[in-house]
């Protein structure tokens, strides 16, 4: 069975090797092992903290398969962004050059660096190993945060973002960022995305454009690639927006890749989640639900089959022994396929 869990300090080997196979333009998954670390003892501080309202907190959860005990994926949380280091986009917008007596009229799309999302909530480093890419591993893996962060509203924001990867090649090469490079940077892709993943940003208000950027001034190649995925990114792109979340214009300052975003209680899942008490028992006309308990630092997760019936959610003893509940604790679920 799969379950997801908190991150603990000796699940660094694991995450460390999903840092590698990520591979370039995966930001918050950084092949360093001091800030692998770090984001281990966050996550565990964040866990453990008594919290009013979202602040720096980070959440870091992974999937172990409990029939092996190895760690097959991870995925996190950010309770609030921009509260510790400026949180950049670019939001793409419009001017109009126009001239009545010449009979002119020219809209031009430019590209103007912001902070519009400081102090929204985060979905975040969302990686599944590729021996574990099978069955609803995928969109379990995504979708229980919309769980988790419902059943602890007060620890986010009522606006959630996803930054999605953009466009690279193999070499990690970006074409919006390789003209961003010749012009203002002279640094590679490579080399800005590990800067940024190890939390290394000022060089982004010191050499990013002071002005907004005509868009008609790019490369053609840069140009093709604003608000565009990563070919491996196309499946969680499509799930977020099959759950909601769109994209308001919003971009990443390196890759160009999309921003999306959605209310909490906009997203599907959400709005599907009940809450009802545990009955252990063998579970008739099954559903795959993913299943959340109601802790924090123990927290724990499934996608299994029950069945809601009589105000309470029937599980196998193998289903509630996962989720650590006993008969008559309370749960949150929502079907894993809406």
């Amino acid at each position: 069975m799969m379950i997801i869990r908190p991150i603990q300090q000796d699940d660094f080997a694991a995450l460390s090797q999903c840092a590698v196979e990520s591979g370039v333009g995966f930001t918050s998954l950084p092949v360093n092992d001091e800030l692998l670390n770090k984001k281990i003892s966050q996550s565990i501080h964040s866990f453990k903290q008594d919290v009013i309202k979202p602040g720096p907190e980070s959440y870091l959860f992974v999937m172990e398969n409990t029939d092996t005990g190895e760690v097959v994926g991870t995925s996190g949380i950010q309770a609030a962004v921009g509260l510790d280091d400026a949180f950049y986009h670019y939001h793409m917008g419009k001017v109009v050059h126009a001239s009545r007596e010449l009979n002119v009229y020219n809209p031009i799309d430019i590209l103007t660096c912001c902070n519009d999302y400081t102090g929204v909530s985060e979905i975040c480093t969302l990686f599944l190993r590729e021996q574990a890419r099978e069955g609803y591993n995928g969109r379990f893996l995504s979708k229980f945060r919309f769980l988790f962060i419902a059943e602890h509203a007060h620890r986010f924001s009522e606006r959630v973002i996803a930054e999605m990867r953009g466009v690279s090649d193999e070499n990690g090469n970006s074409p919006f960022w390789k003209w961003l490079e010749e012009h203002f940077f002279s640094m590679d892709f490579p080399t800005v995305d590990y800067l940024t993943g190890i939390g290394q940003k000022g060089f982004i208000a010191e050499l990013m454009p002071k002005y907004p950027i005509y868009v008609s001034l790019l490369s053609k190649e840069a140009q093709a690639v604003i608000g565009q995925v990563h070919e491996k990114t196309r499946p969680a792109l499509r799930l977020l927006h099959s759950e909601g979340f769109s994209c308001r214009g919003y971009v990443d300052i390196f890759d160009a890749g999309p921003t999306v975003e959605a209310n909490v209680q906009h997203i599907r899942t959400v709005q599907a989640s009940e809450r009802a008490a545990v009955k252990i028992a063998q579970p008739q006309k099954t559903v795959t639900h993913i299943i959340i308990n109601t802790k924090v630092e123990n927290f724990r997760g499934v996608a299994a089959e029950s069945t809601f019936e009589d105000e309470h959610l029937v599980m196998s003893a193998q289903t509630a022994a996962a989720l650590d509940v006993q008969d008559g604790e309370m749960v949150r679920f929502s079907p894993i396929k809406l």
